[in-house]
């Protein structure tokens, strides 16, 4: 696929959204392939460096610091918190929270509703627990978690947290994020790249109702959630990818061979799906050579 096939205006869904300014990357385990910055008129130019909140988007990078920590070695009941069965179900924010624990005492965040245990419920209230309840994090502020964070998925990585938050309160750059994707495609984070795909529920309510209470993805699509990252539909919606997009538009993915990474870096309240679409037209782009 040429820079130009995607180094253009790009159009989400149905209502045809022009989701400028972004940048966008794809990669594998040698770095950088191919990357571009997109911007309309009087926009501010989004590039590999500029560092922005990632909302959901935090998730793989918790993940994979456990995978990576554990060395692949996850017990039942990671799995119940990875994949969002875990029943910890009621959580908010962490706004005000010195410390990961401090969070679990805001609100209902630290309370499990038993009638969801077992049951896909997306939020942010499984990764907080487990953080602080199992992984011993709970005494780490947001310099601490980052640090911890980094002696897993890599020091080179900048990420830092604007709360002390694992599974939204990531800040980062596409380059820091594309470090962490490349090293598993490449296999130095070997036991996440094992661990893509595994142990995945469903997590559309569409396809599994009462099984998939709650979940953001696309509607009249079949996601699975896997140990911290969604697997795409597999169908003609999409294409198997594993990824981990946030609410503010920073969509990160892998593809369904783990061979490729891409990001697509932006920052808009509403930009989720998006850039979800957004996102598999430039990976449909490279992988088929033919322009979207």
């Amino acid at each position: 696929m040429t820079t130009a096939t995607t180094n253009a205006k790009c159009v989400g869904g149905a209502g045809g959204s022009d989701i400028r300014p972004y940048y966008w990357e794809i990669g594998d385990a040698t770095g950088t392939l191919a990357s571009g910055s997109v911007s309309g008129p009087g926009d501010t130019p989004v590039l590999a460096s500029t560092r922005m909140p990632i909302a959901s988007a935090s998730k793989w990078f918790y993940s994979t610091y456990w995978v990576q920590r554990q060395q692949g070695a996850l017990t039942a009941v990671d799995i119940q918190y990875f994949n969002f069965l875990s029943g910890y179900t009621q959580f908010s924010m962490c706004t005000g929270a010195a410390t990961v624990g401090d969070c679990l005492n805001i609100g209902t965040n630290g309370v499990i509703d038993p009638t969801t245990v077992g049951k896909f419920d997306y939020g942010g209230g499984h990764m907080q627990n487990h953080a602080a309840r199992v992984a011993g994090l709970g005494g780490l502020d947001d310099g601490g978690l980052a640090s911890e964070i980094r002696s897993q998925v890599g020091t080179d990585v900048n990420i830092s947290y604007s709360e002390p938050q694992l599974a939204g309160g990531g800040i980062a750059a596409a380059t820091d994020y594309a470090r962490m994707l490349s090293s598993i495609v490449s296999g130095n984070l070997g036991y996440m790249k094992a661990a893509l795909g595994t142990h995945a529920v469903c997590a559309s309510p569409s396809v599994c109702p009462g099984q998939a209470i709650s979940s953001p993805a696309p509607p009249g699509e079949n996601w699975s959630y896997s140990v911290g990252h969604w697997v795409e539909d597999p169908s003609n919606a999409s294409d198997g990818a594993f990824s981990s997009p946030g609410a503010f538009g920073f969509y990160p993915w892998i593809d369904r061979t783990k061979t490729y990474y891409g990001v697509v870096s932006r920052t808009n309240i509403t930009g989720a799906l998006t850039s979800v679409y957004c996102g598999r037209r430039i990976r449909k782009a490279w992988m088929t050579g033919v322009a979207q």
